[in-house]
Order: C-alpha cells, then structure tokens, then sequence
C-alpha cells in the first residue's frame, strides 16, 4: 500500500502561525515588531445571591474594560518613531494615533485577521538593556493605552 500525499487536515482548519503579522500605526505599516501583547477585552462579572437559591449564584455581565496596556516590541532600529511619539507626551503634547495589528494568512501572505485599537497613546517606553557578554538583539517597548479594540476577518467585512 502506498503513502498518501495529501495532508489529513486542510490549511484553513490549522490555527494560525504568531509570527506573521505587520503592526500598522495611523494607517502605515510600522517596521520589524517581534512582539505585541495585551490585545485583551474583559467583561466584569457581577455575582450575587438570591433569596431561596442555595445552589448557586446569580452571575451577570456587567461593564467591559481593557485591563492590560497594549505592549508593542521591536528590536531597536533607525526609526525613532516610537520615541518621538512618548516623547510629545512627556512635552504634554498628548497625540492619539489608531493602530491595527494584522495577522496574514500563512498559504496566500493576504490579511485574514485585523484588531483594530483605537485611539492609542503612549504611557512608557522602555530602551535596550546592554550586555557586554551577549550578542542580543537591542529591543525597544511602547505600552500604550487606547480607546477601543475591534477585531475582524476577510470573510466578515
């Protein structure tokens, strides 16, 4: 009996690979981020008991909230976009930008998933921490803070 060629699962069932993603800041695609974190949408949850129910709580849905700062990280580059950007604020000019964080599809290289943060600003930059003895990467990191976060696909818009 001979192998099959064919993959027992189809590409669009995989989960889709963290590394391929562009970071867009105001619409333009920002260059070499190795790593965003706290795209995050939490929901606070209400609990409280009812007279007679003894077997369980009564849980409702209450506000919603973004509890972590959005984490943008690149390795340090000739762009100080990121600096000059915390720096107006530290000058208390205080600029909101919209940033888009894309996911791409790893079989056609196209977009196939955008989060859409609305109205960041910057609240820390962190530089490089320098070490004689390693050949690290210098990386530098902006936590903002933001108004909004969306999500969507290509076969949602």
């Amino acid at each position: 009996m001979g192998i099959d060629s064919k993959p027992s699962r189809s590409l669009q069932k995989d989960p889709y690979l963290s590394y391929r993603f562009h970071v867009e800041i105001d619409g333009l695609v920002s260059c070499g981020f190795q790593e965003v974190t706290g795209l995050t949408l939490e929901t606070e949850v209400e609990t409280f008991r009812e007279g007679g129910t003894n077997l369980y709580q009564q849980e409702l849905a209450g506000a919603s909230k973004f509890p972590s700062k959005l984490v943008l990280k690149r390795g340090l580059a000739d762009a100080d976009t990121l600096w000059v950007w915390y720096e107006g604020v530290l000058h208390g000019a205080v600029v909101r930008k919209n940033v888009s964080i894309l996911l791409l599809d790893p079989a056609s290289d196209q977009e196939h998933w955008r989060w859409n943060i609305r109205e960041a600003c910057p609240v820390k930059w962190t530089g490089p921490e320098f070490r004689a003895g390693s050949a690290e990467i210098a990386f530098e990191s902006v936590d903002l803070i933001h108004r909004g976060l969306l999500y969507s696909t290509l076969t949602r818009r």
